[in-house]
C-alpha cells in the first residue's frame, strides 16, 4: 500500500510517518513538505515544494491513501487569512489533486467541535474544510475529531497548561470526551483508518480518536 503525507514535518504528520513505517502493509511513504523531512528510510518518497503551486506537484499525489493533518496555530500563521490558507486550502488542494489521480481513501484530522456555522474562527475553519473535502465524495472518508493533543515535546506555555488542567479535570471525572489525546495515539488510529475498507464517510470524535 502507498500512503501519502502532506506536511510530514507538524507533530501529528511526524508520529504519523514514523507509525506507517512500522507498518509492513505501507510498502511506500510519499510525504510532501515545505522543507526536508528529518526521517531517513528507503520506504519514504519525499518531495520538498511549494504549497502554493500546485500545478508543479498535483501530478504527484497517487496512491492508495492521503493522510491530511495539515495546519497551524493562528499566532504561527500570523493573520487569520494565512491559517485559512494554510488548514483549508492547502489541504484542499491535496484533496482535488488525489481525488483527480483517483486516490479512494482520504483520512483528514479536524477537531473537536468543528461546525462551519460556529462563531469561533478555528472551529468554522475546520467545518470548513470537512465540508470541502466531504464535496469531492471520495469513496472512503474518515475524519478524525480529536480534542486537545499532547505533543511530546509542547513549548508553548500555554499549551503545556491547558493540557494539565484538561489532564486534572479528567482525573476528577470530568470532560472526559474532552481529554488530551497524545499525538502519537492520533498517529496510530490514522494508520488504522487507512487500512479499513470500510465505504463512505465515518466521523470520530474525542476519544475514539485513540489508537
Amino acid at each position: 500500500m502507498k500512503a501519502i503525507v502532506i506536511g510530514a514535518t507538524g507533530a501529528v504528520r511526524k508520529d504519523l510517518v514514523e507509525e506507517l513505517l512500522s507498518r509492513r502493509e505501507y510498502e511506500k511513504i510519499i510525504t510532501f513538505t515545505r522543507r526536508p523531512l528529518d526521517i531517513k528510510s528507503e520506504k519514504i518518497e519525499s518531495y520538498i515544494i511549494d504549497f502554493d503551486r500546485p500545478s508543479d506537484w498535483a501530478h504527484l499525489v497517487k496512491g492508495d491513501v492521503l493522510f491530511s493533518a495539515l495546519g497551524t496555530s493562528l499566532k504561527q500563521a500570523g493573520s487569520k487569512e494565512a491559517q485559512y490558507r494554510i488548514d483549508h486550502d492547502y489541504q484542499l488542494s491535496f484533496a482535488k489533486a488525489a481525488r483527480e489521480n483517483g486516490v479512494p481513501h482520504v483520512v483528514l484530522v479536524s477537531s473537536l467541535g468543528a461546525n462551519r456555522s460556529s462563531s469561533i474562527f478555528y472551529l468554522k475553519l475546520k467545518g470548513l474544510i470537512e465540508r470541502d473535502v466531504e464535496a469531492l465524495q471520495f469513496p472512503q472518508l474518515a475524519i478524525l475529531r480529536p480534542p486537545s493533543l499532547i505533543r511530546k515535546h509542547a513549548k508553548r506555555p500555554t499549551e503545556t497548561v491547558s493540557v494539565k488542567l484538561f489532564q486534572l479535570a479528567n482525573a476528577l471525572g470530568l470532560f472526559k470526551t474532552m481529554a488530551p489525546v497524545p499525538t502519537e495515539a492520533v498517529a496510530r488510529k490514522m494508520a488504522d483508518l487507512g487500512l479499513e475498507t470500510k465505504k463512505g464517510v465515518e466521523i470520530l470524535t474525542g476519544q475514539e480518536t485513540r489508537g
